[in-house]
């Protein structure tokens, strides 16, 4: 390389150096807003898919939504903290009412600790966004000025009031409303003043991140994470899978829009979903599942949600109306009225009975005497088929070259016997809708979360674990329960009983031994409330077959 070559490169690298200095001195740049970045969707303004911290630069417009003093930006953020009988919460002026904080003084987590249902991902909740004329996004998540309850113990009805001016003289205002004894949360925004600046004339109001995993088996959790919105009697959702990112907005009147977790939910319901001009949920998974909703409103007009911030409880979720209960899963709809009814008087029992392991013993009773016609006609009708096994044989092997004779004949044997074929397979398939609605409430309930029962069955919610495992098996999970083991027990000794000690075909001894290990791995990852259910429910049942005559076979 010669030295002109070398010069050349000298006086670039100067000429690269010291370009933005010179810049910076003769005609410095204007000062930019750092505004949170959104990720707007360009349909509904949804952010998706973006880290919660990330910033970026925009163009700022001096002319445009100026705070009116310095002073109104430099707000120094204020902190309510209230205290109701069901939570204790903190609520920021950041936002304009942001909950930074919103612990259950009855639900705990794996460590005892009260339930938060606020972290660092879903802080900016209850924002509000808009665009200005030229489609801007406009942030407002500075500190609002404040006025109203100044924090403490809630014995009655509380509000919160907060405002941000966005120009001379033109205010958004909104007011959260609390009260001692429910998970509702009042909201209303007022943008009237603003209306003639807001973009569309619409503004946002959503909550972002979605709820953080509560529970000890996080995978499990994870299963019922999701985003609803419903409209005209139709129920939308988002479920997205790791690496994924979605969105969808909605247009038109729409009665509410949700984030749930196993137990948790929080929710935004309009007092008047014609108001809505769309709504919009999603969510993306990067480290972990978090999900988005929102509400487009008309500025133009007040406008008053229902914030619902709390557990799964039914009965809670059915009084706000609006088919919110909806997102509560209880089966296909022959299972969904059964599984209330199970619900409810689990609920009741417990009003007198305040262990739920009991209550599920005294359950197990009660379903056993309901269905007993059926298991009796079942138990009686396989009896009779195992009575009349060996003429069933003697007949396959006189027409076995004829199958034709040997259907008429065998039908002909079951009707001189008094034999319904079918007799041992109706009454279980009559019970089905029973079981799987059990199934359902044991498994999603949040009444039976973190209630103990006895010795090691300390959660009917979870597995009785006694020992982890230091590696995972498919659908077996990590640990070793015992429940699990006693209730495969009680099921093969069942079987045995219902062959009647008759010699078993060798398939037959094959799916009965290789179904027992299914069940036995499948069970292993239930709550342990339903393996005690189960387990009871099969002793009750082989105690049923021993008092049953098994000489009584008429009419079966």
């Amino acid at each position: 390389m010669d030295r002109n070559t070398l010069l050349a490169f000298f006086l670039i690298a100067i000429v690269l150096i010291f370009t933005p200095m010179y810049m910076e001195t003769f005609s410095p740049s204007p000062e930019p807003a750092i505004v949170e970045d959104t990720g707007l969707d360009s349909t509904h303004g949804l952010p998706i898919g973006k880290k919660p911290n990330a910033t970026k630069t925009v163009k700022q417009k001096p002319e445009v939504f100026q705070l009116t003093s310095p002073t109104k930006a430099d707000l120094e953020e204020k902190l309510i903290e209230l205290e109701t009988n069901l939570y204790n919460a903190t609520v920021s002026t950041k936002g304009g009412g942001s909950i930074v904080s919103f612990s259950f003084k009855n639900y705990f987590d794996q460590d005892s600790q009260q339930v938060n249902l606020i972290n660092g991902i879903n802080k900016e909740n209850l924002s509000i966004r808009f665009q200005n004329l030229d489609g801007d996004p406009i942030n407002l998540g500075k500190n609002w000025s404040y006025n109203g309850f100044l924090g403490g113990s809630i014995n009655s009805k509380e509000t919160l009031k907060f405002s941000t001016e966005i120009s001379p003289g033109q205010f958004i205002t909104k007011s959260l409303t609390f009260r001692p004894d429910s998970y509702v949360i009042d909201i209303s925004v007022d943008a009237q003043k603003v209306q003639s600046q807001v973009f569309s004339g619409n503004y946002s109001i959503g909550w972002y991140g979605g709820l953080p995993p509560t529970e000890k088996n996080e995978k499990d959790d994870f299963v019922y994470f999701k985003s609803y919105v419903f409209q005209g009697g139709e129920l939308e959702e988002v479920k997205i899978k790791e690496g994924e990112t979605e969105s969808q907005s909605f247009n038109g009147s729409t009665d509410w829009v949700a984030i749930r977790t196993k137990y948790f939910i929080t929710s935004l319901v309009p007092n008047n979903p014609g108001q809505v001009t769309s709504a919009a949920i999603g969510g993306s998974f990067s480290d972990r599942e978090a999900y988005d909703m929102e509400l487009l409103l008309p500025a133009s007009d007040i406008s008053n949600i229902s914030l619902y911030l709390g557990p799964l409880e039914y009965d809670r979720i059915k009084n706000i109306g609006q088919d919110l209960d909806r997102v509560m899963n209880f089966g296909i709809a022959p299972v969904r009225p059964l599984a209330k009814g199970v619900l409810w008087v689990l609920k009741k029992m417990h009003d007198i009975i305040p262990n739920y392991g009991y209550i599920l013993i005294l359950f197990a009773f009660f379903v056993k005497l309901l269905v007993y016609p059926l298991t009796k006609k079942s138990y009686q009708s396989t009896t009779a088929m195992q009575q009349i096994q060996p003429e069933i044989t003697a007949l396959k092997e006189k027409h076995k070259n004829n199958p034709q004779k040997l259907n008429t004949a065998t039908m002909q044997l079951y009707k001189e016997k008094g034999v319904n074929p079918l007799g041992g397979c109706l009454p279980m398939l009559l019970q089905m809708p029973l079981l799987f609605a059990l199934f359902v409430v044991f498994r999603t309930t949040i009444e039976l979360r973190a209630e103990p029962f006895v010795f090691w069955i300390t959660d009917l919610s979870a597995p009785d674990a006694v020992y982890t495992l230091p590696f995972s098996v498919p659908i077996y999970g990590s640990h070793v329960a015992i429940l699990p083991v006693l209730m495969v027990v009680s099921m093969f000794i069942q079987q045995r009983m219902m062959s009647g000690g008759a010699a078993q075909q060798p398939q037959q001894k094959t799916m009965q031994y290789f179904m027992t290990g299914f069940f036995f791995l499948m069970f292993n990852s239930f709550p342990s409330g339903l393996n005690l259910y189960y387990t009871l429910f099969n002793v009750l049942t082989i105690a049923q077959q021993k008092l049953i005559p098994p000489t009584d076979t008429a009419s079966v």
